[in-house]
């Protein structure tokens, strides 16, 4: 009665053949909750102002990059893309990951998510473009919109995107960079930005010929993209339970606060 209390409790495999070796299996093993480390992976990062700057090689999605390689243990190697080529790359799955990317129906088709934070976004317009909302800015046909190249908002910002472009009045550019020079040339009246964006704001010349308006949008979530191409469905939601333990833990906190002040920080956690 006792041995049979021990081999159940312990699952000890007590059995033997005539032989004398063990005749019973062994229990199976569970499944690992770590990524399988067993190729390279690759990460496309973009140049856009606090998410990563190609000047200083440093930025938001760098240190989530470096945390995601320390922590899965797996080899990560990272590139400087343009935004537009990212998302050509995941679809193709030449491409493995990428970071703060937003989901549309179009890009649930071939990538997979996991959220770490949310913001809105605004218009940023010149102060002598004469409107002081969205909807002046639209009935103005004067007046011209500059967005990057393949990025998406929320909906009403969306909207607003495609109805000037409807009217040949959104010019493109491949990084933040050049709008806020065209911004400034008064070739563009307006530009989205976010708040990885507002360091720009700071300098005089900007700050002093602009106003912000806000998007009637709720905030919008920003994640680690997986190319479900080239990662299985499982291999995915390891990655995915990596991200949830990376905002559990207080990891995704402490990298926004390097760049934001603490409040901000939280508050782009809050979703």
């Amino acid at each position: 009665m006792v041995r049979g209390w021990y081999v159940a409790l312990f699952g000890a495999c007590l059995c033997l053949s005539a032989a004398g070796s063990p005749a019973c299996a062994a229990p199976p093993s569970l499944p690992s909750t770590q990524p399988d480390c067993s190729r390279p992976f690759t990460l496309g990062l973009h140049d856009h102002g606090l998410l990563y700057s190609q000047d200083t090689g440093q930025g938001i999605d760098r240190d989530i990059a470096d945390a995601l390689a320390a922590r899965s243990g797996c080899r990560i190697v990272v590139s400087l893309l343009p935004r537009a080529r990212i998302w050509q790359l995941v679809e193709t799955g030449a491409l493995d990951f990428s970071l703060s990317g937003i989901s549309n129906p179009e890009r649930e088709v071939f990538a997979s998510f996991a959220w770490y934070f949310a913001n809105k976004y605004y218009l940023l317009l010149r102060k002598d473009a004469g409107p002081r909302d969205v909807d002046g800015f639209l009935r103005d046909r004067r007046l011209h919109l500059g967005v990057i190249r393949s990025f998406r908002y929320g909906a009403a910002a969306n909207d607003f995107v495609d109805r000037l472009q409807e009217n040949q009045r959104v010019s493109y550019a491949g990084a933040l960079s050049p709008l806020y020079e065209m911004l400034m040339n008064n070739q563009i009246q307006g530009m989205i930005i976010e708040p990885f964006d507002y360091p720009a704001l700071q300098e005089r010349s900007i700050r002093e010929a602009t106003r912000i308006v806000e998007f009637d949008d709720p905030a919008i979530p920003h994640g680690l993209i997986m190319s479900r191409k080239s990662l299985p469905p499982a291999e995915q939601d390891k990655w995915r339970a990596l991200i949830r333990t990376m905002k559990d833990d207080g990891t995704m906190l402490s990298i926004l606060e390097k760049y934001f002040p603490g409040d901000i920080a939280r508050q782009l956690l809050a979703f």
